[in-house]
């Protein structure tokens, strides 16, 4: 890849990470709207927003590819499912102050995906990788053992997101095609739920500020901006390259849960985080050790 296409994939990267970084702190601005109505905004506006841009780039033709492969299609109402259920859940986690755990959440998944890779998909795993899930599950366990708790938001947010990344490698269709498939898959049932069920303060836009309006219908924004860029860096960059921009995510998170909304590290918490930053240490200098090999090899 040439110097031009490293430095576009580099900065998009920046981008898609840094907007996921730093999302709980939109959630937080309609934080007096409840979790599933806004569940509910993004995925309605993230159909709307998918429409727009795949009309502006003229790739409808992945769509249809999709439409006559039924097999595909279904398949996207099960990852459509587990992204639904991540969205939630990531919500409901950042506007109950519980944004810590949310970050250990995606601190843990780059592990739980290598641990799917072996399980599902054939990949071996490296001595140091073995190391590094061990010293996960070491966390987990003593923050179980000795504080009777487990950090069942982080690993909810780290599995779902995880299978969702596992079954759409599956599928293997296109970004932007398959994003609207399953926006396309929730929208009878978020707009069910906003316009026939939910009944809050919030739920009436006609009654609400615009202002709060304007915030609710950027959900699409949020929700699809981070996504294609995150996509067009991995057209550009090296897996193992775009990887280590992942931890950009859950430390921005961190920050912000512990400089700007006053969430406390509890001991259990620290204990945790200690266990899996060790582990991801041990990760990332094991794939800059294999990625080195390689070089010299090559």
């Amino acid at each position: 890849m040439d110097a031009k296409q490293t430095r576009q994939g580099i900065i998009l990267a920046l981008v898609a990470y840094f907007i996921w970084g730093i999302a709980p702190a939109y959630f937080k601005c309609i934080q007096a709207v409840p979790a599933d109505e806004i569940l509910t905004h993004r995925v309605i506006w993230s159909f709307f927003f998918m429409m727009a841009l795949l009309t502006l780039s003229r790739q409808w033709q992945g769509v249809r590819a999709i439409v006559r492969t039924p097999k595909k299609l279904f398949a996207l109402a099960l990852s459509a499912v587990l992204i639904g259920g991540n969205w939630l859940l990531f919500i409901w986690a950042v506007n109950n102050h519980h944004m810590l755990e949310a970050s250990l959440g995606y601190f843990i998944n780059p592990l739980v995906n290598v641990l799917l890779g072996m399980l599902f998909l054939g990949e071996r795993f490296r001595r140091m990788q073995w190391v590094a899930v061990l010293l996960a599950v070491c966390g987990v366990l003593v923050q179980l053992w000795t504080f009777g708790s487990v950090p069942l938001i982080a690993l909810g947010l780290a599995f779902s997101f995880a299978f969702y990344g596992l079954l759409r490698k599956k599928i293997g269709v296109e970004a932007q095609g398959g994003m609207l498939i399953e926006t396309l898959w929730l929208l009878p049932v978020a707009a069910i739920y906003l316009f026939g069920i939910a009944d809050s303060p919030t739920s009436h836009m006609s009654h609400n500020p615009w202002t709060l309006n304007a915030l609710l219908i950027a959900a699409g924004v949020i929700t699809t901006v981070p996504l294609l860029c995150f996509t067009g860096a991995a057209t550009r960059l090296r897996l193992s390259t775009l990887g280590f921009f992942q931890y950009i995510g859950p430390t921005l998170m961190f920050i912000l849960a512990v400089t700007f909304y006053g969430e406390t590290p509890g001991q259990d918490k620290m204990v945790t985080f200690a266990f899996i930053w060790t582990a991801l240490l041990l990760f990332i200098m094991d794939a800059i050790y294999t990625q080195r090999r390689a070089w010299r090899a090559a």
